[in-house]
């Protein structure tokens, strides 16, 4: 591993390139914080991508390009006269600092050893303490942004919630949650009214997610790890099919099931 100097040396050089491409390349030099944001998301991907895997070589370059996203970010912003990257590392210091009164006194010194509360009190307060950030979000749920993925936003919400102690007092209290919300879905469903079954699915799957969340479950790794499994499925279904000359649309479903149970059976 690399000593701290040869780290603060590595990120100046970046920090060069970063100025030299500004400088120098006509693409870079066209970039914006809009035009960024798409790409940013991508990569913020590909990074979670590497990470479910478990490739660290690969985690290892995604965090490479993503390091590259924010130095970018802050150099507009100093371009701008609004922001440099010694502002954004000196907000989320303070922020650390002020969130972690168990690791460090207000002036930054650390807290003696021993001092410190339990995991589970820290997570317990988490919120709370947040709350009383200058500057910081007006409301709990606030800092939780729309455009989020709709799994993770769920997540986030429930964690939030927790860290100001509104959550379930065992796992397994959640379950009567679920299948009440299961049982109003399918009552919605009879119904006929979408507007309504939208609803009621959405209930479900927070419902879910709570669940996933309370035994300690990624519920984006596990429907991730799901997906992959249907598509390795259903190409072995495609591969005994299409690729013999026989159309799906020409099998019944007992037919292509059966084609599924074998692929199944394969360990697929």
């Amino acid at each position: 591993m690399h000593t701290k100097q040869e780290k603060m040396e590595a990120f100046g050089r970046l920090l060069d390139i970063m100025d030299a491409l500004r400088e120098r390349c006509p693409w870079n030099a066209e970039q914006t914080f809009e035009s960024l944001r798409p790409m940013t998301e991508e990569e913020v991907y590909e990074l979670a991508d590497a990470v479910l895997k478990g490739d660290e070589k690969d985690v290892c370059k995604e965090i490479g390009d993503l390091l590259y996203h924010m130095v970018f970010y802050a150099k507009i912003g100093e371009e701008k006269g609004s922001f440099d990257i010694a502002d954004c590392i000196g907000k989320i210091c303070g922020k650390m600092v002020f969130r972690h009164p168990h690791v460090f006194r207000p002036d930054g010194s650390l807290v003696p050893e021993g001092e410190a509360p339990s995991a589970k009190e820290i997570a317990d307060t988490w919120e709370l303490v947040k709350a009383k950030e200058k500057d910081g979000n007006k409301t709990v749920m606030s800092g939780i942004p729309d455009a989020m993925p709709a799994v993770l936003k769920a997540l986030s919400m429930q964690e939030k919630a927790r860290g100001c102690g509104f959550d379930w007092e065992k796992p397994e209290d959640v379950w009567d949650k679920v299948e009440e919300e299961l049982g109003e879905a399918r009552e919605a469903c009879g119904e006929k009214d979408m507007a309504h079954m939208q609803e009621e699915f959405g209930d479900l799957m927070f419902a879910v997610i709570n669940a996933t969340r309370l035994y300690g479950i990624d519920p984006e790794a596990a429907l991730s790890g799901t997906c992959s499994k249907f598509r390795r499925r259903f190409t072995y279904l495609e591969e005994n099919t299409l690729k013999k000359g026989i159309k799906l649309t020409d099998l019944t479903l007992a037919q292509m099931d059966a084609i599924w149970d074998e692929g199944k059976a394969k360990g697929l």
